[in-house]
């Protein structure tokens, strides 16, 4: 039994995050998932990495070329591809555990996670085009994908909820599960069938307050210096603890428990980046302290290579929520805006993302290019 076994068995859930044909098509992922793996995530970030930075999909790239197919059309066929292979692989876990786990997660056009019309026309397209039970598409919990998620989920469509830092935005996105559900039920659709995770992102977290930190520690001011260093490194745990204790609230509540009488089950916290930033920190912080029930990690693949040699498998997420909540409290003290912070992280994360993906798109028209110019005439 793996260390992914042991977690299971706590209640956790650990995915990974990362996908790319080799991978696929090696037998890696075949046997990771012997190993314990139970899912996959993917963003724009990994498939410009897969895509760009690979050989893996020069043999089907030149095919694509011919067919004259924008860089767009070409990037969802290789996601796609890669999407369905990877479900089909985790299809047996899916069905073992009567469709809690066993999911890839496939990332929505981040350019349109502000347009509302446009991000519920394409998540059902991707959903209905990769045509896999286990599948989740990703939309961002943004002010445009709240209202969405409310509408994708009362269709029956699994939604993988992303770019999630604070706690006010996560009880919003929780709502919208609930709303959607309730939509769902109203039209007597199945509710045992679908699946949602919150992902809520942690590392980022600490890697913004750490930067306010240590502004306050320059300062030269021994006594604020002093309550400023404890709190290093601490409060992205002590973010997503809190996170986990209004998650059990609400789907304790009198209105989930109606829906879960009809079937439904509880759209499950996922954290999110949980790879360390810092060297000052263990490289399975994000893991060790965040493992609790009903609850996933998806995690790259250093940080899995390092929870399989050397985490530790212990239920803490209910574990000092006092200490969690005096620390937040004590960055308000020092005039830290968490919640304006974490607001930035997710206008960033938004930018990112699309940043990523105008690049994998014009890697992939640099690839047709050379490819022309390779031709002989």
């Amino acid at each position: 039994m793996t260390k992914l076994h042991q977690a299971a068995e706590l209640g956790q859930a650990i995915w990974l995050d990362y996908i790319r044909r080799e991978f696929i098509e090696s037998g890696e992922l075949q046997k990771l998932i012997g190993d314990g793996l139970r899912g996959i995530t993917s963003n724009p970030s990994i498939f410009k990495e897969a895509m760009a930075d690979s050989t893996d999909y020069d043999d089907r790239l030149p095919q694509l070329f011919e067919a004259d197919m924008l860089a767009e059309e070409i990037y969802e066929e290789l996601a796609i591809e890669d999407v369905r292979q990877a479900a089909d692989l985790l299809r047996p876990v899916y069905d073992q555990t009567n469709g809690l786990d066993g999911y890839v997660s496939l990332e929505a056009n981040p350019e349109l996670a502000y347009d509302v019309e446009a991000t519920l026309e394409e998540v059902r397209y991707l959903f209905e085009t990769v045509d896999r039970p286990n599948v989740m598409i990703k939309a961002p919990g943004t002010s445009a994908g709240i209202p969405a998620i409310a509408t994708l989920i009362g269709e029956g469509i699994n939604i993988n909820v992303t770019l999630l830092f604070s706690l006010t935005n996560y009880e919003m996105v929780a709502d919208a599960y609930i709303r959607g559900l309730e939509r769902l039920a109203d039209r007597d659709g199945d509710l045992s069938r679908i699946a949602s995770v919150a992902s809520f992102f942690v590392s980022r977290v600490d890697t913004a307050v750490d930067k306010k930190l240590d502004e306050i520690i320059d300062q030269g001011y021994q006594r604020l210096a002093d309550q400023a260093g404890p709190l290093k490194g601490k409060i992205g745990i002590a973010n997503a603890k809190m996170a986990y204790a209004r998650y059990l609230t609400i789907f304790s509540s009198e209105r989930w428990r109606r829906l879960e009488a009809k079937g439904a089950r509880p759209q499950r916290l996922l954290w999110g980046s949980t790879s360390i930033k810092s060297p000052d920190y263990p490289d399975t912080l994000y893991v060790d302290n965040l493992m609790g029930a009903n609850t996933v990690n998806t995690v790259p693949r250093s940080t899995l290579e390092a929870l399989l040699d050397h985490g530790t498998i212990s239920s803490g997420l209910t574990a000092g929520l006092d200490e969690a909540r005096t620390q937040l409290n004590r960055l308000a003290q020092l005039g830290i805006d968490l919640e304006l912070i974490t607001q930035q992280l997710q206008d960033e994360g938004v930018i990112k993302f699309a940043e990523s993906f105008a690049e994998l798109l014009e890697s992939l028209d640099e690839k047709r290019e050379r490819l022309q110019i390779a031709q002989p005439a």
